[in-house]
């Protein structure tokens, strides 16, 4: 019989007044919705661009950088009003000299290979080591990284920029006492194909760590998660890299949690579509209407 004693009771720690904001990854489309998402609250109550922790992962990283160099309204107009190409981008963040087989398919072959989360780490790193070999593209990509940022300083506040290592498959979390610019910090949490290159170290996509990368959150009181991709994660779930995992952690931790998730009607914007830049107006409206609807609610949470 398994019973547990009241005095083996354990309740969670309490949490402190700090206030966490999560921009998961969700390509351009997910970077759009995100603005989307917070416009829509901050035009109706909150702001959670004021938030104490932001944490952005790929798309999301770039996000929290704009939202710390512009206004909601400026880049929300701005993703709506500027002219965009009417056919997809590759999933990808720089160009290779010889053909690759699509970025789902080659790196849904690395995690079918893979025995568990952090040798897939390691997988992905030395596939996009060997495409940095053929071409690398660090410069060009810092530069298309460096045009999206308003402005490219570090925020005053506490920004974390998720990225892997390439060499050893270890996590890297960049902030503004990193050593690291913002906007390589950036480029290489957005880098999901070939490695981007920092001095004598690459890095390839933070959400090789995990796609929302709530548990850096862990200590605050109040963390709102904002998740492109709906908390879903194409790793086998034994590995808990889903957001769910991270949620419940954050949850025993003491903190209270909210989660933003895409409505089902605007699924087709994400996953396989999510580098289709003709789609970032429309994912980016989906968002605002969220936020605005959920913006009552989330002000007595933020409070």
């Amino acid at each position: 019989m398994n019973t547990t004693s009241t005095s083996t009771l354990r309740t969670a720690p309490a949490a402190s007044s700090k206030r966490a904001l999560v921009l998961g990854g969700g390509g351009s489309t997910g970077n759009a919705w995100l603005i989307g998402v917070l416009a829509g609250l901050a035009g109706a109550g909150p702001d959670m661009t004021r938030a104490d922790r932001v944490i952005g992962t790929s798309a999301g990283s770039t996000a929290a950088a704009q939202i710390a160099g512009a206004s909601l309204a400026e880049l929300y107009g701005a993703v709506l009003d500027t002219p965009l190409p009417r056919r997809p981008c590759p999933l990808g963040t720089q160009a290779s000299a010889r053909p690759v087989p699509s970025h789902l398919e080659r790196t849904g072959r690395i995690i079918a290979a893979s025995t568990d989360a952090a040798d897939m780490r390691r997988r992905m790193g030395a596939a996009a080591l060997d495409l940095a070999a053929d071409y690398d593209g660090s410069e060009r990509w810092r530069a298309t990284v460096a045009a999206r940022l308003p402005r490219q300083e570090w925020a005053e506040h506490e920004l974390l920029i998720t990225a892997v290592d390439a060499g050893s498959g270890e996590a890297a979390v960049f902030n503004r006492y990193s050593g690291i610019g913002l906007v390589d910090a950036v480029a290489a949490s957005c880098s999901s194909a070939s490695a981007y290159r920092i001095g004598d170290k690459s890095y390839i996509d933070g959400g090789y760590r995990c796609n929302e990368n709530a548990d850096l959150a862990a200590g605050c009181g109040r963390v709102l998660v904002l998740s492109p991709f709906g908390g879903r994660t194409r790793m086998p779930l034994e590995w808990g890299m889903q957001l769910a995992v991270q949620v419940e952690e954050l949850r025993a931790g003491g903190s209270r949690v909210e989660v933003i998730f895409p409505e089902s009607e605007d699924e087709h914007m994400f996953g396989a579509n999510a580098m289709d830049l003709s789609l970032r107006p429309a994912a980016a409206e989906a968002g605002y209407n969220q936020g605005k609807a959920r913006a009552g609610q989330l002000a007595e949470f933020w409070r």
